[in-house]
C-alpha cells in the first residue's frame, strides 16, 4: 500500500497538504509519497518535529496552475506533479493517488495514462453527502458535462461498488436525481435514463429529488455532471450558511455565548457531518486506479481524510468490484 499524493496541489499547498500526508502516514499507518519540487517539499518537513517512517518525496519539478485547460497540461506538464504520481500508479510504484489540483488536469491524465476499466465509457466523480441516517454517495458531480442515458447506468454501476467496498454500505440502492418521484416527471434524458435503469436489473428505487439526497432515501444519486456538480456547490453553500447562521446566533451576546458552551459538545459531531473535510474528496471511478480529487480549499484534515479514502479503496479491491459488476461492452474508442 502507498498513496502518492500531490503535494502542490490546492490553494494552500504545500504546506496543508504536508501536514496532512504526514497525518495519515503518522495516525493511520498509510505509506504516501509527496510529489512536487522535493526542495520545497523538504523545507516544509524540515519544520516538523520527526518525519513518520513511510513518508517519502518524489521530484517533479513542474507545478499545473489551477486555472490551466486540460488540453494544455497534456501537452506541456509531462513532469508535473500531476502527472508523475499518476503516472507511479500506473507504473505500480503507487497504489493510489490524490490531488486537491487542477482537476480537469487530474482527470485527463488519469483517463490517459491510467486509462478506463473494462466497460467504463466515462469516468465519473463521485461525492458523498451526509444524510440522516449515514452518507449518500452522488454521480457525477463534474467530470461529465453531457452524457447519454448509457453512461448514467455505468454510474450507477460503479457507485453500487464503492457504497459497498468503500463506505461499507451492505447493499446499496439506487435512484436517479430528477425533479420528481413520479417515473412520467423530468426531461427526455431524464425518462430514457428511468428506463435503461428500470430493465438494468440493479437496484433502482426511481426518481428522487433534491431534498431526499439528504434525506437518505437512497445510497447511490445518479446524474449527468453538469447537474450533479450544481447540486454539489448548493449543498456546499447551504452547509456553510447554516453553520455560519448558527456560529453568528451562539456568540451575538454573553447569553447566548454561555449557551454555547453548554451546547458546543452536542453541536459538534453536527458540524464534522456538515463539514466536507471529513468526507476528503471526490473518487475518480471508472479509472484503472485510485484516484482521489480533494477541494482546492483542502485544510490538512481533508487531505488526511482524502488519502484515507484512497486508501480504503485499494484494501476493497475496488477496481475488481466495479469491473465485475460492467459488462464489458464500454471503454471502447471515446477519448477524453
Amino acid at each position: 500500500m502507498r498513496i502518492a499524493v500531490d503535494a502542490m496541489g490546492g490553494d494552500n499547498a504545500p504546506l496543508v497538504v504536508v501536514r496532512g500526508a504526514v497525518a495519515a502516514v503518522r495516525d493511520h499507518r498509510v505509506p504516501v509519497t509527496l510529489v512536487g519540487p522535493e526542495r520545497v517539499i523538504r523545507q516544509e518537513l524540515a519544520q516538523l518535529d520527526a518525519i513518520p517512517v513511510g513518508l517519502d518525496v518524489r521530484d517533479a519539478p513542474s507545478v499545473i496552475p489551477m486555472g490551466e485547460h486540460p488540453s494544455t497540461v497534456l501537452r506541456q506538464r509531462a513532469d508535473s506533479s500531476i502527472a508523475i504520481g499518476i503516472d507511479m500508479v500506473r507504473d505500480g510504484e503507487a497504489n493510489g493517488f490524490v490531488s486537491a489540483g487542477n482537476t480537469g488536469a487530474v482527470m485527463a491524465f488519469a483517463v490517459l495514462h491510467l486509462g478506463r476499466l473494462p466497460g467504463v465509457d466515462r469516468p465519473a466523480l463521485g461525492a458523498v453527502f451526509p444524510t440522516r441516517s449515514g452518507v449518500c454517495l452522488m454521480l457525477d458531480v463534474g467530470a461529465n458535462a453531457d452524457c447519454r442515458p448509457s453512461y448514467l447506468v455505468q454510474f450507477a454501476h460503479m457507485g453500487i461498488a464503492f457504497s459497498r467496498q468503500v463506505l461499507g454500505v451492505p447493499a446499496p440502492q439506487v435512484g436517479l436525481l430528477n425533479i420528481g418521484e413520479e417515473p412520467s416527471k423530468g426531461s427526455q434524458f431524464t425518462l430514457e435514463v428511468h428506463e435503461l435503469l428500470r430493465a438494468s436489473g440493479l437496484p433502482f428505487q426511481g426518481n428522487v429529488e433534491g431534498k431526499d439526497v439528504v434525506r437518505g432515501v437512497v445510497d447511490v444519486v445518479v446524474t449527468d455532471g453538469f447537474t450533479g456538480n450544481v447540486a454539489l456547490k448548493v449543498a456546499e453553500g447551504a452547509a456553510e450558511l447554516v453553520t455560519g447562521l448558527l456560529r453568528d446566533a451562539l456568540t451575538a451576546n454573553w447569553r447566548t455565548k454561555l449557551l454555547a458552551s453548554l451546547l458546543r459538545p452536542a453541536l459538534r459531531p453536527m458540524a464534522r457531518r456538515l463539514d466536507y473535510a471529513e468526507t476528503g474528496g471526490a473518487p475518480l471511478l471508472g479509472v484503472k486506479g485510485a484516484v482521489v480529487a480533494a477541494h482546492g480549499r483542502s485544510t490538512a484534515r481533508a487531505i488526511e481524510n482524502a488519502i484515507l479514502v484512497a486508501a480504503r479503496s485499494v484494501d476493497g479491491k475496488l477496481l475488481d468490484a466495479i469491473a465485475a459488476g460492467l459488462p464489458a461492452s464500454g471503454g471502447g474508442s471515446e477519448g477524453v
